[in-house]
């Protein structure tokens, strides 16, 4: 009787425990059998090839989706990293059809999606900068936003910034943050916190009735910043009326202009912009500043929501300042993920 090949590996399990499993060439050979002598294999798995080929254009494609219905491209754009999960199906259904047209379709939006995303999972972390941000969306409903506080401050940011503050939580906060940061404004729903003296304070009108942004400048060590916070108004996904954010979009577009006339020449941004970085309807803002996570940092950087998140919408932006590297910190008593970034505001110093 012929033997069977084996492949035999040592288990950890303990000494002399061993186990076997059939060699990967008998593996790939019975996947494989007869492939490319079966004429069927380029004529099987069609739906999957035309798939593959969609998802690929929908990826390239994505600024021309429009947004006259539902903001559907806006939409495909907030979650634009995640039709990369479709990649992997794609390939084993090609696979299970036996189909040879199906697995080069699939090499399209792989492709694809490594030229869009593929350069955010190399690590890009620098180790220069001389000023350290944090930005958080504390959530209004926090049960324990001392503890929250405290967590921010542990992360050694320089210049803390928090969103969606309550009238009752301000003073816990302020009391759980003035051990570490002397200056500090609350401007509606949104503050700042610093390590350094704090000028020129004011609300920034987006548009809303009411002050969900604010601007002041920071006196660096480095020379002064300008920082913005700002927590844009919140989108929705409805069945009868898709992806509906027209007051973002128009808060976004007020916040772009007041960024645009800013006198000092370096700017940091730091909130909730409840959108990401590929959301056209951002471009007010992100046509003249930086993203810190994609110019620095390591993977998506994903902030909401917080026990899985989903997508990056808490962002710090920078112009006339270079980021130098950016991560997320540990889960708080929001329903965001606080996010940090250091950046060099004076080049000179490194």
């Amino acid at each position: 009787m012929a033997q069977q090949a084996y492949v035999t590996e040592t288990d950890n399990g303990g000494p002399g425990s061993e186990r076997r499993r059939p060699g990967l060439r008998r593996l790939t050979q019975r996947l494989t059998a007869g492939w490319w002598r079966d004429p069927g294999v380029w004529r099987r798995g069609l739906v999957p090839a035309v798939l593959a080929l969609a998802l690929g254009l929908v990826m390239l494609l994505h600024a021309q989706i429009p947004n006259a219905i539902g903001n559907l491209g806006s939409l495909t754009e907030t979650f634009l990293p995640w039709l990369g999960v479709f990649v992997p199906l794609l390939l084993v259904l090609g696979v299970v059809r036996r189909s040879a047209t199906a697995l080069i379709a699939v090499l399209v939006p792989a492709i694809i999606w490594v030229s869009l995303f593929g350069g955010q999972l190399t690590d890009k972390t620098g180790t220069g900068g001389d000023l350290t941000v944090a930005t958080h969306n504390v959530n209004a409903d926090n049960p324990d936003p001392s503890g929250t506080a405290r967590d921010v401050a542990a992360s050694g940011a320089d210049v803390v910034a928090l969103e969606e503050l309550t009238a009752s939580a301000v003073p816990t906060y302020e009391k759980a943050l003035a051990e570490t940061y002397r200056y500090h404004s609350v401007q509606g729903t949104v503050g700042l916190w610093s390590k350094y003296p704090l000028s020129g304070v004011r609300p920034v009108d987006i548009r809303l009735g009411w002050t969900r942004a604010m601007r002041g400048v920071v006196d660096t060590p480095s020379g002064e910043v300008a920082v913005y916070v700002a927590h844009l108004p919140s989108v929705r996904v409805k069945m009868e009326a898709g992806f509906t954010a027209r007051q973002r979009d128009k808060s976004a577009d007020a916040l772009g202009e007041a960024i645009a006339g800013e006198r000092i020449g370096k700017v940091v941004l730091l909130g909730d912009l409840n959108g990401t970085m590929n959301d056209r309807a951002l471009n007010a803002v992100t046509a003249q500043m930086r993203s810190t996570q994609g110019a620095s940092g390591t993977g998506m950087g994903f902030s909401w929501p917080a026990r899985f998140p989903m997508a990056r919408i808490d962002q710090i932006m920078v112009k006339g300042v270079e980021p130098s590297s950016s991560w997320t910190l540990p889960e708080t008593g929001s329903d965001h993920l606080p996010v940090a970034a250091r950046v060099e505001v004076d080049p000179t110093t490194s």
